[in-house]
Parts: C-alpha cells; sequence; structure tokens
C-alpha cells in the first residue's frame, strides 16, 4: 500500500457522537490507570508500526481525553518519542482554546504529520454560550477552510518551514 504513516486517537472515552453532552463540559479526564493502558499500548503499536517502516502518529482530538495542551504533554512525556509522533491539529488545539503556537513549537520535532483547519470564532462563542456538543458544533460551521475563520496561519508556517519538518 506505500502508507507511511498511521494515524491513531484514543476513542473509548469520547463524547464526539453525543449530541446531549456539550463540548465543554463532558469531556472525559483519563485516570492514571487508563493513561498507562494508553501509553502501554501506544508504545507497543509504535514498535509495530516501526517495524513495518510506519510511523505512529497520534491524534488530538476534542471531545476525548487527550484534547488540551496538558494532556498533549503528558502524552508526548509519557511515550516514547522513538516510537510515537504527533499529529498537530491547530484547529483542534484552537477549538479548545489551548496555545496552538506553543504546542507546535514544543513538539515540532515530534510533529510526522499536520491538519489544518480553521476555526469561526462567531461560532466558537455559540457553541460555547449554548453549550452545544461537538457534532452541533461542526453542523453550525465552526470548523471551515484556513483563511476562512480566525486562526492566524503565518506563524505557524513560519515555524514549519524554520524546522525540518517533512510530513
Amino acid at each position: 500500500m506505500g502508507a507511511k504513516h498511521i494515524v491513531i486517537s484514543e476513542q473509548g472515552h469520547s463524547i464526539q457522537g453525543d449530541l446531549n453532552i456539550s463540548i465543554f463540559e463532558g469531556k472525559p479526564i483519563f485516570s492514571e490507570k487508563e493513561w498507562n493502558l494508553l501509553v502501554e499500548g501506544l508504545d507497543r503499536l509504535g514498535r509495530l508500526a516501526k517495524e513495518k517502516n510506519m510511523t505512529l502518529v497520534y491524534h488530538h482530538h476534542m471531545g476525548t481525553g487527550v484534547q488540551t495542551e496538558e494532556e498533549i504533554n503528558q502524552l508526548m512525556k509519557r511515550t516514547n518519542p522513538n516510537v510515537v509522533s504527533l499529529l498537530y491539529d491547530c484547529g483542534h488545539l484552537y477549538f479548545a482554546g489551548e496555545d496552538y503556537l506553543r504546542v507546535l513549537q514544543n513538539y515540532i520535532d515530534r510533529i510526522a504529520h499536520i491538519h489544518f483547519k480553521d476555526v469561526r470564532n462567531v461560532v466558537l462563542k455559540s457553541v460555547k454560550e449554548q453549550k452545544l456538543s461537538f457534532l452541533q458544533g461542526i453542523k453550525a460551521g465552526v470548523f471551515t477552510v484556513p483563511g476562512d475563520g480566525d486562526i492566524d496561519f503565518k506563524p505557524i508556517i513560519q515555524l514549519i518551514a524554520q524546522s525540518n519538518y517533512e510530513g
């Protein structure tokens, strides 16, 4: 098949598909046991991927236990950097209210794949005020194509261009 990356995200506790849970009030928080299971599983999968000349890439995502900068930091600290990389998604970080540039700066050397999406602040504000679910926010148009929303992509592009990122 020729694939070089395997993108993975923990979805066991995800609230992405639940229309009755506010994305900003109901996200899962992993216990220490759950973190240990996740990290052990990712490291094991990462080793298997590496044996096949592939890279395991973790996608942080709204509505999951790895949504915030703190949770990304935890994941990166606890996983083996030789076998687990990060998918950088500025749209999900911005949606979550996190510092999307700092995450990029901190982990540019572990980023193996990038998702560019933009966020409309007017819709994001409505999602928060109305306590909408993730899917309701998506249907309302919180995400859009780069340049159509409120994320400043210039510093993102500059950081990537100055790095060794090869995709």
